[in-house]
């Protein structure tokens, strides 16, 4: 994304200009901070490896979150692997996309990410596509639970939001910052946190560092246990997380081999993906 000015690291500038169509306003409500540096932009591009998925499958469709004035676009139209689609919001930044990114005619997607069903974009709704995005901070931990939801379609993404949340996602056990999601998006993918943005490189800046992270699709097919247990185990004993797992559990109904295990003994955070597993069976036992 872009700002009005469209400042970057090689101190090229241009003024702002005077047509509605050639500008977007930065919404709070919308939680948009335009991206301004063209080399921050290009490293996010690049990160996108193609990964192929379970099924082995390479992906050739991306799809974009909120590309704002297409700052990051730009660099992912010059991938000849990929084809990629935007899905916007903001109708101003729709106006802009339309009138200054012909690429993407016929790629536009107008609407809320978190309502779509995209995995129907592109004819087959098994077909694979990668998501990335400079992702509203408002919203960021929805759209990764949204990407859990269709995650048989998504081998790839790659995101850039609040430094505090991409650290929390990338956080092991053991971390203050491990929590809830970081287990339900580690069961699925390899998080990885990339690298820290400054809030100088956006207009406007927000009051906050931003992270950059990518997720690839790991082999997991299935977890091995009842998976709505699973979740219910994850969110009781992070719910309470300063309580051990044998008080954050009780309302869960703790059985006879989950009461024996040492699990019991310590907090959520010290959990990894395959302990939580391992919990949840001893969880199901009478």
């Amino acid at each position: 994304m872009k700002s009005r000015h469209s400042v970057n690291r090689a101190g090229k500038r241009s003024g702002p200009v005077s047509s509605h169509a050639n500008y977007v306003t930065p919404k709070k409500a919308l939680g948009q901070h335009f991206l301004t540096d063209m080399s921050v932009s290009q490293r996010i591009a690049d990160l996108l490896s193609g990964h192929a998925g379970i099924d082995g499958v390479p992906y050739k469709h991306v799809l974009e979150i909120g590309p704002g004035t297409g700052v990051l676009t730009q660099f992912l139209l010059k991938d000849s692997r990929f084809q990629l689609d935007v899905v916007e919001i903001d109708t101003e930044s729709v106006t802009y996309l339309k009138r200054n990114v012909p690429e993407l005619n016929g790629h536009i997607i107008e609407g809320d990410f978190l309502q779509m069903d995209p995995t129907q974009l592109y004819g087959d709704s098994a077909a694979p596509f990668a998501v990335i995005g400079n992702f509203p901070y408002n919203i960021s931990s929805q759209i990764f639970f949204k990407v859990l939801e269709m995650r048989e379609q998504v081998p790839e993404v790659v995101g850039m939001l609040q430094r505090e949340v991409a650290q929390r996602l990338a956080s092991g056990p053991g971390s203050r910052d491990y929590g809830i999601l970081s287990v339900f998006l580690q069961a699925w993918y390899d998080v990885k946190y990339e690298f820290t943005v400054g809030p100088e490189v956006f207009n406007p800046p927000p009051k906050v560092h931003s992270g950059v992270i990518s997720c690839r699709r790991n082999s997991r097919t299935d977890l091995g246990c009842d998976e709505r247990k699973f979740t219910n185990v994850v969110k009781h004993g992070f719910n309470q997380r300063r309580k051990t797992l044998r008080n954050a559990l009780k309302p869960l109904g703790i059985t006879e081999a989950a009461a024996a295990s040492p699990f019991m003994d310590k907090r959520a955070e010290q959990l990894s993906v395959a302990d939580f597993v391992e919990l949840t069976l001893l969880m199901e036992r009478g």
